[in-house]
């Protein structure tokens, strides 16, 4: 990962390939920033997919990770976006970000029905840095997940084998590094319970294991939003009337998905 260090001075825009940057990029400029620029489209999906619900694979939140190969320094950065527009405006922030490098290559899926995907070489030679990155993406069975990889160039040629593995690498050790989730459709039910049993309510619940979404505490009351397996749905009744001798009540208010961790 890049380490913190002070903010580098500014430099020409559009450096020649051969000539390598004379500073380090730093942590804040490498991770902080973009991350930050790139949340401006994040929303959580409602998971209608084809008409209906169904779990997928997708990157656990956004991050950055960076390899070396013969001193040409490849920075990739991941992001989970809804749509191709938050795609599209991730790779713009990146851009700016990084506007003094050469090539800022791109690769991003979204959707499952219909699925779209785009990749981008950025001037390196055709095939070898978009389409390698693309290709990951798909063999880990991605979708909603964009990928940047940054190159500054260190004055060795890679040749197009050796820009596929790098390009395709970087974002390989990238996904790694940050790590998968699998978004699956859960059943939504507000518990209804008062002041007094809503501690033990709410810690009985996560004990049990179950996604507590949010606790709401109100004048006449307090709700407590739970995630729950749709084929669950009829257990988890069973176990809060047990539970709570009938005081609480589950009220289904609609369906969201949840991200458990993948691999």
């Amino acid at each position: 990962m890049i380490p913190n260090t002070p903010g580098p001075p500014p430099v020409p825009p559009n450096p020649p390939e051969q000539r390598r940057p004379p500073y380090r990029l730093t942590g804040d400029r490498a991770a902080a920033r973009p991350v930050a620029e790139a949340q401006v489209g994040w929303r959580e999906r409602t998971g209608e997919r084809g008409g209906e619900s169904v779990p997928y694979l997708t990157v656990a939140g956004p991050g950055v990770h960076e390899i070396e190969v013969k001193k040409s320094r490849f920075i990739c950065h991941l992001a989970r976006v809804g749509d191709e527009a938050e795609a599209q405006a991730f790779v713009a922030a990146i851009r700016k970000q990084y506007w003094d490098a050469r090539h800022n290559c791109t690769a991003f899926v979204v959707g499952d029905d219909p699925r779209r995907e785009r990749s981008n070489d950025d001037g390196e030679p055709a095939g070898t840095a978009g389409a390698p990155m693309l290709e990951v993406l798909r063999r880990r069975g991605l979708t909603d997940t964009v990928a940047v990889v940054t190159r500054y160039f260190g004055g060795v040629l890679l040749g197009a084998g050796g820009l596929v593995r790098a390009y395709g690498g970087a974002v390989a050790e990238a996904l790694d590094e940050v790590g998968l989730v699998e978004r699956r459709p859960v059943a939504l039910l507000a518990v209804h319970t008062d002041h007094v049993r809503a501690g033990r309510l709410e810690n009985d619940l996560r004990a049990a294991g179950y996604a507590v979404r949010d606790v709401a505490y109100e004048a006449h009351g307090v709700v407590v939003e739970v995630g729950v397996p749709a084929e669950d749905v009829a257990g988890f009744e069973a176990w809060l009337a047990e539970s709570t001798a009938g005081e609480a009540l589950p009220e289904r208010v609609g369906t969201t998905l949840i991200d458990v961790p993948f691999g």
